[in-house]
């Protein structure tokens, strides 16, 4: 026996609802030749657009009425509500029309990381809404689910973001829930692990400036062996893992040794520290560019001194009087603006400014160290001055 689907073509088809769900339904039906009507007191803007692109697709901005079965071949709920939905199906019965759609009793659920998520109850509005929330908790990792695995580990490159926990992306709060081991930096929102599960363990290899207590080929050891144990690792990184963040690194190691590994980005501190106090790192007018450079390394200042964007130095505090000096040296307008950002996004958060001339001597009258990030430009001051 063969099953055939209905034909539509040139089918009046009334579609009752104006969410997403009617918008991809409301395709369906275009695809395959209907005429659709839709009677929805409201409509996204997928729908809209699709009642004003097709000329095969009406929207009557109203609930629906008895009248609107007159001359229907099919009728399709798309939008939920018991009392209508009861409603329409008896008419529909009546009329012997075809009807199809969602059901107010029915129990629908979500993925979320391979699991069917669904939320029964007698209110199925109230049900939905609680599904909505869980789901939302589930992706923003305040709820953890098992991870479902299936042969060795794997390696997730997490960045962190600047520092506070808030800033850390979904993505990366729902990786540090399905954590078995997490592998931290110092600048890391070590925060955030006080949320994590009790049995999750959690590595510190966090570094300061040029004192490296665990190596980085030590780490890279560290992220590949545990992997290989069939443990998921999250390698949670400050800032952003591609940004002088040596996550190049371990993603080859990973590679190399033939391990699974993602990588999920972070906001780097070299445009949220700006961020935090109110510095655009480009601004019409100002600046249409920008450099971040690292000041562990040696900096072609001659270079630097003649780049008309923005300049962003991360890990430079320990050379921020030589920086300066060279780039005054090397032409840079002495009374360029500047500004050091100290533990954005923290409560410890302190600015200090002034201009190329006098920022380290302001910096070092502070008290002002690691880690910050260093601003040169005519950014540091525009917002001030407007």
């Amino acid at each position: 026996m063969s099953l055939h689907r209905l034909d539509l073509t040139g089918r009046p088809v009334l579609l009752l609802g104006g969410g997403p769900g009617a918008e991809r339904r409301c395709r369906e039906l275009l695809d395959e030749g209907a005429r659709v009507r839709v009677v929805a007191a409201h409509a996204c803007e997928g729908l809209r657009d699709l009642a004003e692109q097709h000329s095969t697709v009406t929207w009557e901005r109203r609930d629906v009425v008895r009248a609107d079965l007159t001359d229907v071949w099919l009728v399709s709920i798309q939008d939920a509500d018991a009392a209508r939905d009861a409603a329409v199906r008896e008419w529909c019965a009546a009329d012997r029309i075809w009807c199809e759609g969602v059901d107010a009793r029915a129990v629908e659920s979500v993925d979320v990381d391979g699991y069917a998520v669904a939320v029964d109850g007698p209110r199925p509005d109230l049900a939905q809404q609680v599904r909505s929330r869980l789901v939302t908790a589930l992706q923003e990792g305040e709820v953890a689910l098992p991870p479902r695995r299936a042969g060795e580990g794997r390696v997730v490159l997490v960045g962190g973001g600047p520092g506070s926990p808030d800033l850390l992306t979904l993505r990366a709060r729902r990786e540090l829930a399905r954590a078995d081991v997490v592998v931290t930096d110092r600048l890391a929102p070590t925060d955030v692990l006080r949320e994590l599960a009790h049995e999750v363990e959690v590595v510190d290899v966090g570094k300061t400036p040029y004192h490296h207590p665990i190596p980085q080929p030590e780490i890279n050891r560290i992220l590949v062996e545990r992997a290989q144990r069939g443990q998921y690792v999250v390698r949670l990184k400050g800032g952003d893992p591609f940004v002088l963040g040596r996550g190049g690194e371990e993603l080859l190691a990973c590679r190399e040794a033939g391990v699974e590994v993602d990588v999920v980005p972070g906001v780097t501190s070299a445009l949220a520290a700006p961020a935090a106090a109110n510095i655009p790192v480009t601004h019409r007018g100002t600046a249409t560019g920008f450099l971040v450079v690292s000041g562990h390394d040696e900096l072609e200042t001659s270079v630097l001194a003649q780049w008309p964007g923005t300049i962003l130095v991360l890990m430079g505090m320990s050379r921020l009087h030589e920086l300066t000096s060279r780039l005054l040296r090397d032409g840079r307008d002495p009374q360029t603006a500047a500004a050091v950002v100290h533990r954005a996004w923290t409560p410890r958060q302190r600015v200090v400014r002034g201009t190329l001339a006098d920022i380290a001597e302001r910096v070092t009258a502070a008290g002002v160290a690691n880690p910050s990030v260093i601003v040169i430009g005519d950014v540091a001051t525009v917002l001030d001055e407007a």
